[in-house]
């Protein structure tokens, strides 16, 4: 009886698995997952036919299956079982297709999809989902990749409803992900390490990414882009983050679980690991009606909210983060004139933000939380709710403080452009209506510098605000600043507050 029992529940999982009506077993194509074997042609040859049949299931079954570009079809499930590695080849795949529309106001690798491990264009209904593994082992992070040299995982433009799901991703190249244009998007239980960007989202609207974990050392981790590679800007619209992890742990230890922080040095830009959420640098179209919640940061950089080529960013609530050891701006909002774009598009907008629920241990002060626009453009309408923000001191001698801090407005926004800034708390300049609420900072060591900087500001309410101040330091130093509010009025002394 034992025997027949296991003897039919063996049926029934071959049935599953080998003979479910829609569904491809790419083994029945002639793969091999012997890990050496060039496997491409069974998996596209299994795509064909399900797309043939009106849609289906493309299985992966246990196994290393090495590959070139795998095109993706609509109603087309790549499903990668347990055991499963589907493993980029080192060279034969497609190669970046033309794209005049782009003008080249973005770099190369945005503007290009085919030269890719899994791509696919002007799709609808598809998806990839686990428990599987993804390994882009013969991927470049370059921007520019040799012939035939993939240096993307996943690329997807102009697609809807699509869903990724349940698999791991290891060294994904210049992305993990580029999804540009793509419409009803759907990244739930996606863990990757990779050596560049995880995942960029670019000109994609009603998008949800959820129970995420990314670990990018090399680049940012979750990154919403609206360029201009379509030959049109499109704005980042209607997008929900939530419950997920971003980290700059060495490449490949938080995948095995040893999460290393040898290799800092080694990032390219010399400021150490990315790793982070982004809006931008790519804002041709903007931000709008964006949502995150319930993420953590460790090991990394902080979050970067940008809009530098005539984009408007507005309409973002952020709630319940945490940060450990940060590398710069726990907090930076930049609204800039970078303009790598069409001509006489105006400056853009960065407006209606509201932060919240935020704790942040071991932040270094080199860079304090930046809000800044530039002079005739402000940031506006900004709240920042029941923080707390723990900075360690500099590592520099203090006689390169940038008592007066560039504007840099055409150039890459990011902290460290700056310098060393003069507050080592909260630096905020070119701005209006300004709320922080419930608000603390303070230093883990030694610090010379002001708690809180405002240049150009108008309109700003403090309330219950507290900072640890450096000996003979003031708490505020206000420059040009008008509708200066304290609450309570009797909170701070006169004393700590200095106008210029």
């Amino acid at each position: 009886m034992k025997k027949f029992l296991i003897c039919a529940f063996l049926l029934c999982i071959s049935y599953y698995v080998f003979a479910q009506p829609n569904w491809y077993n790419i083994r029945s194509y002639g793969a091999k997952g012997d890990s050496q074997t060039i496997d491409t042609r069974a998996i596209n040859n299994a795509i064909d036919a399900a797309a043939a049949a009106g849609g289906g299931t493309v299985y992966f079954p246990a196994g290393n299956y090495l590959s070139t570009s795998i095109h993706l079809k609509s109603k087309i499930t790549l499903r990668l079982e347990q055991g499963c590695t589907l493993i980029a080849a080192d060279s034969g795949l497609d190669e970046p297709e033309p794209n005049p529309a782009g003008f080249n106001y973005q770099d190369f690798g945005h503007s290009h999809w085919h030269n890719s491990l899994i791509w696919g264009e002007n799709l609808e209904d598809v998806s990839i989902i686990g428990p599987g593994k993804i390994w882009g082992r013969g991927l470049t992070r370059n921007d520019r990749p040799k012939p035939t040299q993939g240096n993307k995982a996943i690329a997807l433009k102009l697609c809807r409803n699509v869903m990724l799901k349940d698999f791991s991703l290891l060294y994904g190249g210049h992305f993990g992900l580029l999804a540009t244009g793509v419409d009803h998007l759907t990244i739930d239980n996606v863990m990757m390490d990779t050596n560049r960007d995880g995942m960029d989202i670019d000109g994609c609207q009603n998008v949800r990414v959820a129970n995420c974990a990314i670990n990018s050392p090399w680049d940012d981790g979750i990154c919403l882009k609206s360029s201009y590679a379509l030959g049109y800007a499109r704005p980042c619209e209607n997008i929900t983050i939530t419950n997920c992890n971003v980290s700059g742990f060495d490449r490949g230890t938080f995948a095995n679980g040893t999460y290393q922080r040898k290799e800092a040095h080694l990032v390219p830009d010399h400021e150490g690991p990315t790793g982070r959420i982004k809006f931008g640098t790519e804002s041709n179209g903007g931000f709008k009606n964006i949502a995150i919640s319930n993420c953590t940061f460790q090991f990394c950089r902080g979050l970067a909210l940008e809009t530098v080529d005539g984009g408007v960013l507005e309409d973002v609530t952020i709630s319940n983060i945490t940060m450990r050891d940060i590398g710069n701006s726990p907090i930076f909002l930049r609204l800039g004139a970078r303009m790598r774009g069409p001509a006489n598009v105006p400056v853009g907008s960065l407006k209606r933000i509201i932060i919240s629920n935020l704790m942040v241990y071991n932040a270094d002060s080199h860079f304090s939380s930046l809000i800044s626009g530039i002079p005739g453009h402000d940031i506006e309408d900004v709240q920042l709710n029941n923080i707390r923000i723990y900075y360690r001191p500099i590592d520099s001698a203090v006689s390169k403080i940038q008592q007066v801090v560039p504007e840099n407005e055409k150039q890459y926004p990011e902290p460290e452009k700056f310098g060393i800034l003069p507050a080592y708390g909260f630096f905020i300049r070119h701005a209006k209506n300004i709320k922080l609420n419930n608000i603390e900072v303070s230093y883990i060591g030694a610090e010379t510098r002001i708690p809180i900087l405002l240049d150009d500001v108008k309109g700003v309410t403090l309330n219950q605000v507290k900072a640890q101040v450096p000996a003979g330091q003031p708490m505020y130093k206000l420059h040009q600043v008008s509708g200066f509010e304290i609450i309570p009025a009797k909170s701070v002394s006169k004393k700590l507050i200095v106008v210029e």
